[in-house]
């Protein structure tokens, strides 16, 4: 199931989306036992809505849980796949900051999820799990962002042989960046440190990170000077 609004599975999610609410932001909830979906694809793509429609105000929190324990469907299609991998693309270039608020085990959808967004909080039970079906892993978009993100060195026995990554390492290796069983408490203290941040401004910010390793030196120059030139005017006295 994938829903968007305030459900929440636990008394703690509760808290930690009522926070989160309570400096305007929004919520979707992303389960990895759950198969990928058009409900799954829809549900992202209603919370980009709002956060695009939002603007600078928007705060987007991804409650992430679960992870697949039986075979994929059979009617699973390449066309289905390829439409979560762009609302993906889209979350990940939001105007606002995500956050992920990852428990239990995270697979599947879940670990997509979570790997597309800007600051991530798990509990101390997390595990992140890369699918497997017949002793193989699913050669999905995850595999590319657990090696941009961790390395591939750091990440070779989950995606080779679908070995879970625990809280600790998920930590150590940076794919999360807090641990803590009180979400609400971790949700706010993400609120402080984000908030005073426009989504426009963030968002420019990601994409030069993200297109970094892949650039030359004369490509990033033209693009950050660009964003030095835009900067500049946007806090020129008036």
């Amino acid at each position: 199931m994938v829903s968007e609004g305030a459900t929440a599975q636990t008394m703690s999610a509760e808290r930690a989306c009522a926070a989160w609410a309570g400096i305007g932001g929004m919520a979707v909830w992303i389960d990895g036992r759950q198969p990928l979906s058009v409900e799954s694809v829809a549900a992202i793509a209603a919370v980009c809505d709002r956060a695009e429609d939002c603007g600078d105000c928007a705060a987007v929190v991804v409650h992430v849980s679960g992870a697949p324990d039986g075979s994929r469907p059979r009617d699973l299609t390449v066309a289905l796949v390829s439409k979560w991998e762009r609302g993906l693309r889209r979350l990940e270039r939001l105007p606002a900051t995500t956050i992920a608020v990852a428990a239990g085990d995270c697979g599947g959808i879940a670990l997509d999820a979570l790997l597309a967004t800007d600051y991530r909080i798990a509990d101390t039970s997390m595990r992140l799990l890369v699918p497997t079906e017949a002793g193989v892993t699913w050669p999905g978009m995850a595999l590319y962002r657990l090696a941009h993100q961790a390395g591939a060195a750091a990440i070779r026995r989950a995606v080779l042989f679908g070995t879970a990554i625990a809280a600790d390492d998920a930590l150590a290796l940076h794919l999360v960046d807090t641990l803590a069983d009180d979400e609400a408490s971790a949700v706010a203290a993400v609120a402080d440190l984000t908030g005073s941040t426009p989504g426009a401004e963030l968002a420019i910010r990601r994409q030069l990170m993200l297109d970094a390793p892949t650039m030359s030196f004369e490509e990033a120059l033209g693009r950050h000077l660009a964003a030095c030139d835009r900067e500049l005017r946007r806090t020129a006295p008036r």
